[in-house]
């Protein structure tokens, strides 16, 4: 790997590291739930892209196998808080 790849993979991932700490003070301070939730969903968003650097930057298809499962239930939990704030239940 060239020394301006690796470099721009760590500012890439600190950058990453420093965007999920202001969206979990988001998570944590509201002030509503649709903002939890968005910050939630941002989160799960840009966890994914951290083990996709993470992937490129090991060379290791495994950080791309967990990215894909991240992804899926990060999917599935966004569409399960969405249909509790829409109706107050997930299961009809």
């Amino acid at each position: 790997m060239s020394p301006l790849l690796s470099h721009a993979i760590t500012v890439t991932l600190l950058l990453y590291l420093a965007a999920i700490g202001l969206a979990l003070l988001r998570l944590l301070r509201g002030p509503s739930a649709q903002d939890r939730v968005l910050a939630l969903d941002f989160v799960y968003g840009v966890g994914t892209l951290l083990m996709l650097v993470l992937a490129v930057r090991y060379d290791s298809a495994m950080y791309f196998e967990g990215a894909l499962m991240m992804a899926l239930l990060g999917f599935v939990g966004s569409v399960a808080l969405a249909k509790f704030l829409l109706r107050g239940e997930v299961i009809e």
